[in-house]
């Protein structure tokens, strides 16, 4: 019977060759990744604790490999492919995400790993977004577009193949893995030549800028990858010193002591030469603003109340300073959102207390001094320790808060909120995965791993 190779092993390979591919195409990026590497040595080297836990947690060797790629994709059948892709890689759909109410044609979701043993081998994700054509205004653009993308093919008939072929042998072997990734790894890569011509690109560009950067090309191109820093603050601050021009607001939460959901930055959009066909088979050099280098600082997943209370206190602070794109208010905005925060706790004890964020507790090998076994009674005499789940997901605002960072100011149009999960679902062939019931069941795995370690202590007695 052959071997096959692992999905965390396509998956990490695929990582590798596609941060490998972007550091090439966009040295920016490598520099980007020299900075974050810098800071996150710096930041565990005056930060103990941190380093003993996130050893502990075996999520201190993950920390470097990890980053995220973000694609946008046209049609239902571009979707539903890549899902079998993804699939292939051991990545999952999770969670759906309206962008429209942020001014943003698209809705998402994020393919991910989601076992914990997977996540520590690699955490590699792709927030994958599908353009709303039904939001495009003018039905003859609209109906333009869809022709346009109704004739081009993103994947090669390789990657086509292999994956019908790890379908049907539920794997791949080593050979077919290295070919594997190589072929998909052309869905994902820059072309420099449009497949419109200038007139049409300028049309679906003033209907909307990623209109033009999803329609106008042979294919999706990954527009940023993300690495993970442990001091976003710190790498902003650091940025320009590196020659890098960073967005003028760290999209997410405030600063804080313990760090919840999800904090981004990134440096602006490159405008990259591009070239369009001529009526004489021709080609007449351009421009297109499209790819740019993003930063990310993970926090620990909250529950629906924590979840609930964080929308509440953003929603607060946006109401009082809503963030400009080109940062002319964002001292202000920072005021408001720090401001707003204060609601929040602040210490992992009292977000686990009230209930606001998943835990992993884990035994620390102290024997229990009586013989309750609830939860509360076994933290308080030592024997059970906790440690933040880290959240593995997005959010909206923050998403589209990068969108528009990168578009500019002239690109923000106004979309009606139109969320469509179930049109998103039938266009994905799946339903995408609930990211609160995948952060419970880590926090629940490991209480009773925590329970049934003290029966069997117990029981050598």
């Amino acid at each position: 019977m052959a071997e096959y190779v692992s999905s965390s092993k396509i998956r990490s390979a695929f990582s590798g060759a596609m941060s490998a591919m972007y550091r090439d195409e966009v040295p920016a990026y490598g520099t980007l990744m020299d900075l974050v590497a810098r800071v996150n040595a710096e930041t565990l080297d005056e930060n103990a604790v941190l380093k003993v836990r996130l050893t502990a947690t075996d999520n201190l060797d993950r920390i470097s490999e990890e980053r995220h790629g973000a694609i946008r994709l046209g049609t239902a059948e571009e979707l539903a492919m890549m899902r079998r892709v993804f699939a292939v890689m051991g990545m999952h759909p999770v969670g759906y995400y309206d962008l429209s109410t942020a001014g943003v044609p698209v809705h998402s979701t994020a393919f991910r790993p989601v076992g914990d043993e997977a996540l520590k081998r690699n955490p590699f994700r792709v927030f994958t977004s599908l353009l709303r054509l039904d939001l495009i205004a003018d039905e003859g653009l609209r109906e333009e577009a869809a022709r346009i993308l109704a004739d081009r093919k993103i994947f090669t008939n390789g990657a086509i193949e292999l994956t019908e072929k790890a379908e049907k042998n539920c794997g791949l072997s080593a050979v077919d893995a290295d070919r594997f990734v190589a072929e998909v790894l052309e869905t994902f890569r820059w072309h420099d030549k449009a497949s419109v011509d200038a007139s049409m690109y300028h049309r679906l560009h003033d209907a909307h800028r990623l209109i033009a950067d999803v329609v106008s090309f042979k294919g999706p191109h990954i527009n940023h990858l993300t690495p993970r820093t442990l001091d976003i603050d710190k790498v902003q601050a650091l940025m320009p010193q590196y020659d890098i021009a960073p967005k003028a607001i760290v999209e997410g939460p405030p600063t804080r002591k313990c760090a919840i959901l999800l904090r981004q930055t990134s440096f602006k959009a490159l405008e990259e030469a591009v070239s369009f066909p001529g009526a004489e088979g021709d080609f007449r050099t351009g421009s297109h603003t499209a790819r740019f280098g993003e930063i990310e600082q993970r926090g620990i997943a909250l529950t629906p109340k924590g979840r609930g209370l964080y929308d509440k206190l953003l929603d607060a602070s946006r109401k009082l300073v809503r963030p400009a794109a080109d940062g002319s208010n964002s001292k202000e905005y920072e005021a408001a959102l720090a401001a707003a925060f204060v609601d929040f706790p602040d210490t992992w004890d009292a977000i686990r207390t009230a209930g606001l964020g998943y835990f992993s507790y884990s035994l620390t090998g102290k024997a229990p001094s009586s013989s309750s076994r609830e939860l509360d009674d076994l933290i308080s005499q030592g024997v059970v320790q906790f440690d933040p789940v880290v959240y593995e997901d997005f959010l909206p605002v923050s998403a589209a808060g990068i969108f528009q960072s990168n578009l500019g100011d002239s690109a923000q149009q106004e979309f009606a909120a139109s969320p469509n999960q179930n049109r998103f679902e039938a266009d994905l062939g799946a339903t995408v995965l609930n990211e609160f019931d995948h952060y419970a069941g880590i926090q629940e795995a490991s209480i009773e791993a925590c329970l049934a370690g003290l029966s069997s202590q117990a029981a050598a007695e």
